[in-house]
Formats: structure tokens, sequence, C-alpha cells
């Protein structure tokens, strides 16, 4: 918690808004009088008065404002909740996106549906107003780093110039180079910024992670939620595998070359389990050793509406327990479109006639059904050709995998290659099997799916088993004929307020979630990117071995492993959508893969009708918001706006 005079430093830092408009003292190097009179040279006294205002750069992009989770708030002209960091990423980069819609009727959101949005949409203005109170409050820090030479405040220059650089990346990845651009060496008092441009942002950008990179803690050194080497190479690799879209050039190369620091000299490690990393406890349990850079959050010390408070909240609905999710209700708003949970049907040649290999002579049951023929089983309803599910134990207790190519695929489970000595179908309930049953089970949506079979007890189960598929489908509908209705579209569960062992967060009202802005599966996907868009130093084999790492953690085998023949640009694109939806990066990545706008991909909503349909290219970027506009003379408006 701030004490007193950085609680006085923090109001007086609120004025250092998007139109810098705060007044100058002339006498700002004097010591006044009255010890209850705050200044800069009072404030930044000691380093760990350095390190106090060093956490307030860090919670611009957690809390609210001074008092959280409302009241005194940073940001004025929004919903204090709706102006979080996380929040307006999370929406921007998300909901113009497959990946998510908006049930909610606040003024301005539903655009974000249909990339209908203008100028004077209320989300807009506090996404870049949040974009710059960051760059405002590191400004003001960097000036005052500047006037010491300790190395402790010299590395904390260093971690204030990376949080800059990453609130300039996000201004150039979502409002284009057209933007203001202001450092420590610009007038403190009033005054109109000057925009830049796309290449001049970026170099800078570039210029400062490289320059601050060698200053930064080595990867690990740092505390947890701090910037370190790691989070600066992976910033860069970021910024150079978007260049060609932000300004015509082809950096894959550098992409790489950062990518590779991240992975061989980090220490980074993925964790064994997905689910961890969306848990409660996900900065404790082995879930951080992959995190590169969190936002941190907590239930008890940093309440707020948004950052991952509202992912799990808004995310949770209709027949949805709030308690499975640590949560005391749901905000009812969030679901995925139909075209985003298709990239969950596995419907491609990766798992054609995949099924689990039996290594050591176990027993075998079959799995003979109506798919066969089109999921690589060659004939359908053969159980000499069907695949094989086996008793490691030798005790009736069957497990393996299964591809089914299309959904409602039935089946059913056969003794033998044959039909003569026994089969297996529907039993009286959900779950249960019943000898020579006449009804056929079947599976609800084609994928990988994991079969357990008891003959002991006569029971099966099903999962998919593609352990990244987290879609709440009970008294959900898949199409969305209804925005406003939270049962229309699947829900997703990836998020929870609920720890590894099993326990809720500190507080049923706020999550203790942290927001993983960066962690190694996302660098593992970008290594291969870069590699197969022509990226020099890339490793087409290595690219192929990262890619599997991410999917035995998925699918809990080899069953979905690929070759390096199988490598391309589509099949990246597939992995990151499932491994990295509702983080934050599917705008910029469909930007990449030219799937954002017009109509190569069209989704539910998307141009604000149901089927979807292609948008302007205008709306690849967001644009500047009237205020900003009407109040700085040298700026002009994005183009199309």
């Amino acid at each position: 918690m701030l004490n007193n005079k950085f609680k006085i430093l923090a109001l007086a830092l609120i004025a250092l808004t998007v139109a810098f408009t705060t007044s100058c003292m002339d006498d700002l190097n004097t010591s006044p009088i009255d010890d209850d009179v705050v200044t800069s040279e009072n404030v930044y006294d000691t380093p760990d008065d350095f390190r106090q205002v060093l956490a307030k750069l860090y919670a611009g992009f957690a809390a609210t404002g001074q008092q959280g989770p409302a009241g005194n708030a940073d940001i004025q002209g929004i919903d204090e909740g709706f102006s979080s960091y996380i929040r307006q990423l999370w929406v921007h980069q998300t909901i113009p996106t497959d990946e998510a819609v908006v049930g909610w009727n606040d003024e301005g959101l539903p655009q974000f549906n249909f990339h209908s949005w203008g100028p004077s949409n209320d989300f807009v203005m506090g996404m870049y107003s949040r974009i710059y109170y960051e760059v405002a409050l590191t400004n003001e820090f960097i000036r005052e780093t500047q006037k010491r030479d300790e190395g402790i405040i010299k590395e904390m220059e260093a971690e204030a110039r990376f949080l800059r650089a990453l609130s300039y990346w996000h201004a150039l990845d979502m409002f284009g180079g057209n933007v203001p651009f202001v450092t420590e060496d610009d007038p403190v008092g009033a005054f109109m910024p000057e925009p830049t441009n796309a290449q001049d942002l970026f170099t800078y950008i570039e210029s400062e992670l490289l320059d601050v990179m060698d200053d930064l803690p080595a990867p690990g050194a740092n505390e947890y939620g701090r910037a370190d080497r790691g989070a600066a190479w992976t910033l860069l690799s970021k910024l150079y595998l978007n260049a060609e879209v932000y300004i015509g050039q082809d950096r894959y190369g550098d992409a790489i070359t950062y990518a590779e620091r991240v992975i061989n000299e980090g220490g980074y490690e993925l964790a064994d389990n997905y689910d961890n990393l969306f848990l409660a406890d996900n900065d404790a349990n082995e879930a951080a050793s992959e995190i590169i850079f969190p936002i941190r959050f907590d239930g008890e010390n940093l309440q707020t509406f948004g950052g991952t408070n509202f992912i799990i909240h808004a995310a949770i609905g209709g027949n949805m327990s709030a308690a499975d999710f640590g949560m005391d209700g749901g905000w009812a708003g969030h679901r995925v479109t139909p075209e985003f949970v298709s990239f969950f049907d596995d419907v491609n040649d990766n798992f054609s006639g995949a099924q689990t290999a039996n290594t050591g002579g176990y027993p075998e049951i079959y799995v003979p059904g109506g798919y066969q023929a089109a999921s690589g089983y060659t004939n359908d309803w053969s159980p000499a050709d069907a695949p094989a599910l086996i008793s490691e134990n030798s005790n009736d207790v069957y497990t393996g995998v299964v591809y089914f190519a299309s959904p409602g695929a039935e089946y059913k489970f056969t003794a033998e290659r044959n039909w003569n000595d026994g089969d297996w179908g529907v039993g009286s309930s959900a779950g249960e099997l019943e000898a020579g049953s006449s009804t056929n089970l079947s599976i609800p949506a084609a994928g990988v799916y994991q079969i357990t079979v008891d003959i002991n007890n006569m029971t099966y189960s099903v999962e998919n088993s593609e352990g990244r598929s987290k879609f709440y489908t009970d008294g959900q509908s898949l199409e969305i004929e209804e925005l406003g209705e939270f049962t229309n579209g699947y829900a997703v569960t990836k998020w929870k307020n609920i720890t590894s062992t099993g326990q809720p967060g500190k507080r049923l009202e706020f999550a203790d979630t942290d927001f993983p802005m960066f962690r190694l599966a996302d660098v593992y996907l970008m290594y291969a990117e870069a590699t197969v868009r022509g990226g020099q130093g890339g490793d087409v084999n290595r690219a192929t071995d990262l890619i599997n790492e991410l999917r035995e953690r998925a699918y809990g085998s080899d069953a979905a492993n690929i070759s390096p023949a199988n490598l391309n640009l589509d099949l990246v694109f597939q992995d990151r959508t499932r491994e990295l939806y509702w983080e934050g990066h599917r705008r910029t990545d469909l930007r990449r893969f030219d799937r954002y706008t017009g109509d190569n991909y069209v989704w539910s909503w998307k141009g604000e009708t149901q089927e979807g349909t292609g948008t302007s290219s205008h709306y690849e970027i967001f644009p500047i918001p009237s205020s900003d506009i009407n109040s700085n003379l040298n700026l002009t408006q994005n183009p199309g706006y």
C-alpha cells in the first residue's frame, strides 16, 4: 500500500493525461518550508521511494484508480471499471474478432461485434487514454531517474522504459503510427504534442528495447511480475514478427533471433498442465515457469472491475455455476462464435487414423462406427479396421484416442475384431453401456477424443482430447441468433479464480488470477511462424519440435504430432488459435494473416449480419478519439474515420 506522500504523488500524476496539460512550477527545484507539501525532491529521495513510485507504473496496467475498485479514477470520461488497461486491451483485441461476441448494450460496445466503431466511441477513448496515461507516468518517473546515478535506480529506469515501450507498442498496433509522441525530454506543462509516424514509432520502440535490454535483470532474476530481459526479448520478437504489417518490412529473421534468446537463455519451461496458466495461483503453481511477463492481480489487495476479474465474471452465465469458477456470480456477457469453435473440430489430415499404440501387448477392445472411412480407419462399421482402446493394467478398464472427422458420428464398442463376440451401445442413462444395445453411441463434435470404457461397471466417458478446448455447452446453442441472449453461443471456461488445488481465490468478488501478457508457448509459436515465413536462422525441424511440444501437452500424447512436411502458415495459424485464445492476441494475429477485415475470413456478426460479411480495411486500426483531435490541432484523423 502506498504511504500518504506517494498517494499524493499518484493523484498529481493523474493530471498527466492525454492532453498533457499539467501546469509547471518555476521553483520546482526548491524545497518547501512546509513538510506537508510534496514535490519531486522529497518524493524521489531514497531508492525505496523510487521503488514505490515504480510500483504505480506497474499498477497502471492493473488498477483503475487510487482507491479501488471504484472511486478516484485514473481516467475521466468513462466508467472506472471499463477503464482498466487489461480490460480495454482484451476488448480491443478479442471482441472485434471471431474469439468473442459481447451481449451487453453499453453505448459504443456493441459496435465492437460489428466493426462499426467511430472516433467518438467511449471504449476507443478509454484504451487510448489508458495507453497515454501510462506513457505520462513513465515519462515523469524517467525524468527523475535521470537525475540519479545509483545502479539500482538505473535498473528501475530500464523497467520504466520497457513499460513505456510496451504501451507505445500497443499504440502502434491499435492506432497506427499517427499518434502523439511524448518522452521525458518534452515539457511538462500544457502543450500540443506532435504526431509521429509508423516508421519512427517502430524505430523508437525498437531502439528503447535494445538500449535497456542489458540494464534489465537477467531472466528470472527480478521479482515475479516485474520486467526482465526475457520480457524485452519477447516484445522485440513481437515487434519484428509484425513489422510487415506495421511498416512493410520483413524482420522475421530478427523475430527468430529474439525468440531464440527467450527459448535458449530464458530458463523458462512449459507448464505441464495448460489449465494452471489461467488459475488463481498461476503466480505460485508450475505455470509461473512459463509466464515471462504477467500483469498481477489480487482479490484482496488490488480490487478492480477490470483485468481478469472482468474476463472471468463476464464469461459466466446461463446454467454455469459461478462457484465452479471461484466467483460470486456471473455477468453473462461473452461467448465465442461458431466459426471459432470449428478450429477445435480438428477436421484436417494431421489426425487421420490417430490411435493409441499398444506397445505392451495389453488387452484391447475396439471402436467400430460410421466415422471410420472419413477419419482414416478404412471401412465404416468394421471392427477389423477400427481403432483400439487398451487396458494397461489388464483390469477391463480401457482407454485410448480416436479421431472423428465429423460431428454426430455414431459408433459402438466390440470385444473382438468382429461382431460375434459381444458389443456395447447406449445404456439406460448417460455414461452407461448396455451389451447388445440397439442404439449407437454418438460424438457431439468432430475432433480427437480420449475414450475410457469400464467393462466392470459398464460405463464410459468421452472427452475432447484437445486439452485447450474449454467450452461450456450445457444449455448453450452453437449458433448466435440473438447477441443479447447469453445462451446463444458456447461459453468459455478457460479462466478461473480457482487454485490448482481446487480452492477458490481470496475473494469471490475479485479475482486473484494474473494475466500472462507474455508466455513461453507464444514465443514457441512466434519462432515457428517466423521460420515458415522465411526468417533467416529459422530451423524447420526445431519449429516442428516446438509445435509438437505444445500439441503433446494439449493432447496428452503424440497423437496430434506433425512432421516438418506438415508445417505451413495455416497450421501455425490454427495452433495459435487453439493455444492463445482469450489472451489478447487475436486481432493482431488476424491482421498478420490477412483475415481481420475484408472477406477473406468472416464470422458471425462481423459486418453486423449473423452470417458475417466483409468489412472495410480502415477498421484495421482504431480512430484517434475525437476528444484528442479537437484538443490537439497538430493531430489528423486516421484514414476512413
